[in-house]
């Protein structure tokens, strides 16, 4: 479904912009597979573009026997940070993937340039990602993990991430996997406040918004020092809006 991994990524950045360096990382129930078109479009420009897979989740999801926490997913892009040498990052989180964003900032503020959070969840130090929804939506969770017992939460249909294309449908479908059903319940923990001070752009997906994070919408809205931004499309825009996101995370300056 995305373009092909076989694009060039030998291309020059367009005269004026500097390569850059993007670790993007994703939400829940998906893996790296769905920043393949924004990684090849990013390449292909000249910049640099890491996508990790989260413990258990994608090309991992033979590892949710492990029982991932928050602090594995946490740990696992650290090593990228850190065995890649990696510095001035541009660290794009999204969805579930935006307490993975808070946690570096505040832990590794010196390998990052700027932060973004796209239609990603906003954590405060103590909560867990089930304080910021409803009970519901708790609930939900609850039945959906009795299933797999306990361990994790069996994903959706690709509509509730705002896909609505029936041939992109058929092939998240393929490849979204069940979530641990721990890391819902673990508790960020942050020394510094949200987003220690590094530049900031929070992302929002509009068409429609997602009901999960509307609270996390607020709060960066409401943030002075924060850029604030707006996508015309569904949840997934890696997937429904490759082009124009890709547009916007070259923009980050």
């Amino acid at each position: 479904m995305p373009e092909s991994l076989n694009q060039s990524i030998t291309d020059q950045a367009p005269a004026g912009q500097d390569p850059q360096t993007y670790v993007l990382v994703h939400g829940g129930y998906h893996g790296a597979w769905c920043w393949k078109t924004v990684a090849n479009r990013l390449r292909a420009s000249g910049h640099t573009v890491y996508t990790p897979t989260l413990t258990g989740l994608g090309e991992r999801s033979h590892l949710l026997h492990v029982n991932p926490s928050i602090e594995t997913f946490i740990q696992d892009v650290a090593q990228v940070l850190h065995y890649e040498e990696l510095s001035n990052v541009i660290l794009v989180g999204h969805s579930f993937g935006g307490s993975v964003v808070s946690a570096l900032a505040d832990r590794m503020p010196e390998r990052l340039r700027h932060l973004v959070y796209l239609d990603a969840q906003l954590l405060q130090s103590g909560q867990a990602p089930v304080d910021t929804v409803s009970p519901e939506t708790i609930e939900v969770y609850r039945q959906r993990a009795v299933a797999t017992g306990g361990v994790s939460v069996p994903p959706g249909p690709p509509e509730n991430f705002g896909i609505s294309d029936p041939q992109m449908i058929e092939w998240v479908k393929k490849l979204l996997t069940p979530h641990p059903y721990r890391t819902y319940f673990d508790k960020l923990s942050l020394e510094h406040p949200l987003g220690n001070g590094k530049p900031v752009t929070y992302i929002a997906c509009s068409k429609p918004y997602f009901a999960n994070i509307a609270s996390s919408r607020e709060y960066a809205k409401a943030q002075d020092r924060w850029r604030y931004l707006e996508i015309a499309t569904g949840h997934d825009a890696m997937l429904t809006e490759p082009e124009e996101l890709t547009r916007m995370l070259e923009d980050i300056c």
